[in-house]
């Protein structure tokens, strides 16, 4: 297989759909993109109906199932967009959307209203309004570029933005959040890398950027993966190209049913991900995008998984559980808390064996 699957015509044609499911998947297709890569692909068991992979790619006829809860814009994007292609949620942050396409459509992504082929790119004076924004906006100090997925970009232009970003002085970060190294690891090049280092490349000014003498802009990369299988050899050298150049690597997990919603599946994703020099960063409570309440798990649910994950595996593989609280609220950390008590009466405080200890009362 040398191409990617972008019709359930495709899927099927690569044994990975029946032919009796063709109609219905036909009519989710109407709505939401279908594309999977060959390197995700080739990992598919077509005789597993529960296959991990399969789950978070192939199209389901629950896609077409919504809830009273789900909405198109869950996170609340929309309700924080000064300008188009630019969100403003936190004072000291925006979103750059800068391409809406993406080399995979992974099923219960929330922004599947909005991306897919045919997308408009932020280019010309969209951009450079989105530019001015920020360069007028002192407060913010990083930007994340995402859309869909930055990395589809060509190397020229995201080296463009990325040095644009790199000029404005209170521009201390850019994060670039991607799939591309997990699910299309031959677009980390070398002409990728440079392009990613031209935030080091560039200079701007005297501005005070993060407190110190530092000049340019770091430039992060956070790897959406979520299953321990989809880090393949390919993978893992494309990691090690963005790390062998300095590159800062942090992951995002979705908790997903069906696919890592185990303490052991997670377990060995977030150390396979430690091993190869990226830290867990979110794992992601499932948003209430249409059609992805196959995947919800409940929140006690995470919360247990994540409590059994603090005994199993070393603090740099833990990230931080959260959730996006819908109607553009923000993120909120929903890690199970392990102290209960006050100051003054003194608190219990819950060791990963799940025995509690005390600790006294502040003088």
């Amino acid at each position: 297989m040398s191409r990617r699957l972008t019709t359930v015509d495709d899927l099927h044609s690569a044994g990975l759909v029946d032919a009796g499911a063709l109609p219905e998947l036909r009519r989710v297709a109407e709505r939401y993109a279908t594309a999977i890569t060959p390197e995700m692909a080739a990992l598919i068991d077509p005789d597993d109906p529960d296959d991990p992979i399969a789950r978070q790619f192939i199209p389901t006829g629950g896609e077409t199932r919504t809830t009273p809860a789900e909405r198109a814009d869950p996170i609340g994007d929309d309700a924080h967009s000064p300008v188009p292609g630019v969100v403003h949620r936190y004072p000291d942050r925006a979103l750059l959307k800068v391409v809406h396409a993406c080399p995979v459509y992974c099923r219960f992504c929330f922004r599947r209203e909005s991306v897919g082929p045919g997308g408009d790119h932020l280019t010309g004076p969209s951009l450079d309004a989105a530019l001015a924004y920020i360069r007028a906006t002192p407060a913010i100090w990083e930007v994340i570029l995402t859309g869909g997925d930055p990395l589809m970009l060509a190397p020229r232009r995201l080296d463009a933005i990325i040095t644009a970003l790199a000029a404005i002085d209170h521009v201390a970060v850019i994060r670039l959040h991607s799939r591309v190294p997990i699910v299309s690891p031959e677009r980390i090049d070398a002409a990728m890398t440079n392009a990613l280092t031209a935030g080091h490349r560039h200079t701007a000014g005297t501005g005070d950027r993060a407190g110190d003498d530092s000049t340019g802009a770091a430039v992060w990369v956070a790897i959406h993966t979520n299953h321990a299988r989809e880090l393949t050899p390919d993978a893992r050298s494309a990691i090690a190209r963005l790390a062998d150049r300095g590159i800062p690597l942090v992951s995002q997990t979705v908790l997903l049913r069906g696919v890592n919603d185990d303490p052991a599946v997670l377990e060995a994703l977030f150390r396979r991900l430690v091993a190869n020099r990226v830290k867990p960063y979110y794992l992601h409570h499932g948003d209430f995008a249409p059609g992805t309440g196959h995947f919800r798990t409940g929140i006690e649910q995470g919360q247990a998984i994540v409590d059994d994950l603090a005994g199993r595996i070393s603090g740099l593989c833990q990230p931080r559980y959260v959730l996006d609280i819908p109607g553009g609220h923000g993120k909120a950390p929903i890690t199970p808390a392990a102290a209960e008590g006050s100051d003054e009466k003194g608190w219990q405080v819950r060791d990963f064996h799940g025995k509690t200890h005390s600790w006294p009362p502040v003088p």
